[in-house]
């Protein structure tokens, strides 16, 4: 069974950083593409950030500069390194593979 479980959330200052990480279990974890994704309060859910089995990174052009994705295939784990961040990063953000996704860790910016 496919299981994501999404951490490192929390409330944070405008311009500044935190660490997700997405544990993932029950796939070949080192075979699988990898995506981050967010839904923000009364909106749809938008694509972040994906890397490849080869490492191969792609951001959301809103994202781009602030956010990096990278993956430890000897513990299973994806994150999401985000800087700078604003109030309108503030969202619910996913960890998602094979069509499946996590429960979320909540991402709050605000003074």
């Amino acid at each position: 069974e496919v299981q994501l479980v999404e951490s490192g959330g929390g409330l944070v200052q405008p311009g500044g950083s935190l660490r997700l990480s997405c544990a993932a279990s029950g796939f070949t974890f080192r075979r699988s593409v990898m995506t981050w994704a967010r839904q923000a309060p009364g909106k749809g859910l938008e694509w972040v950030s994906t890397i490849d089995t080869g490492g191969t990174t792609t951001y959301a052009d809103s994202m781009k500069g602030r956010f990096t994705i990278s993956r430890d295939n000897t513990k299973n784990t994806v994150y999401l390194q985000m800087n700078s961040l604003k109030p309108e990063d503030t969202a619910l953000y996913y960890c998602t593979a094979l069509g499946r996704r996590g429960q979320g860790t909540q991402v709050t910016v605000s003074s």
